[in-house]
């Protein structure tokens, strides 16, 4: 659900992108509600767009005499009416999930607040969602009420694909789904628990000894590891590539910004 007046500022933002040929895909809330029927009275309005648009959208937003910033200069941005915002998303916080072509290649068409669209495709949408385990938020029940509602028509080898190493994070998500939903297993092919089993069958002795990567997942919950444990975060050169000053900056906003 989307109030009136954050409603018009969202359609003023998505209607001044779009015209002023600024490629973006709608996710959020909004993705949500259209792949798996959850409504949720949201927030705000996602926007996912490419890294090279970022400065262009935000031009055209001041333009229309929105306020902007690059809140954390590595993933997010951000366009203020008011109270109001939009979220401009080009990566995760993590580094893992840029948005890329891929992104647009898959996505869906349709119609939100009178101006034409793309969604993000559903394999984004769950490929970005499971790497969200904050103790304040954890997204694992979206990407089951996804899986339920379209696991016969996901791109499953697209999705494996998407994770690439961190496969790992996908059968997490895949053992909760089969218990949540014990009834809807099936809409998991077999092939693709047969794989991510396999490549676990196949570990004969720990990698990387030394590294976190639960800071894949949590950019909180984990900071003992790094602060008191001597671990290395996998966000950071050499295993990631989220420059350490902006680890810094989004450490920072923990309890500030969400």
């Amino acid at each position: 659900m989307v109030r009136p007046p954050a409603g018009e500022f969202y359609g003023a933002t998505l209607r001044a992108l779009v015209g002023n040929g600024v490629p973006l895909l709608v996710g959020g809330a909004f993705a949500l509600k259209f792949y798996a029927g959850v409504n949720r009275d949201t927030k705000d309005l996602d926007v996912f767009i490419r890294d090279r648009d970022v400065a262009h959208a935000c031009k055209v937003l001041e333009a229309e005499g929105f306020r902007t910033e690059l809140t954390f200069p590595h993933w997010l941005g951000k366009a203020w009416c008011g109270e109001h915002f939009v979220d401009i998303i080009f990566s995760s916080a993590n580094g893992l999930c840029p948005v890329d072509d891929e992104w647009f290649e898959h996505a869906v068409k349709c119609t939100l607040f009178d101006a034409p669209v793309l969604l993000c495709p559903i394999e984004e949408v769950i490929w970005t969602k499971c790497f969200v385990m904050e103790r304040e938020r954890f997204d694992g029940a979206d990407i089951c009420h996804l899986i339920e509602a379209k696991g016969e028509t996901i791109d499953w080898r697209r999705l494996l694909d998407r994770f690439g190493a961190h496969w790992r994070v996908l059968l997490g998500h895949l053992a909760f789904f089969a218990f949540a939903y014990p009834g809807s297993r099936h809409k998991v092919p077999h092939w693709v628990i047969d794989e991510l089993a396999g490549h676990l069958a196949r570990e004969h002795h720990p990698e990387l000894p030394g590294l976190c990567q639960g800071t894949l997942v949590s950019r909180e919950q984990y900071l003992v590891d790094l602060r008191e444990r001597g671990y290395a975060d996998a966000r950071v050169a050499p295993f990631g590539n989220v420059p350490e000053q902006q680890i810094a900056h989004w450490t920072d906003a923990i309890g500030k910004i969400k």
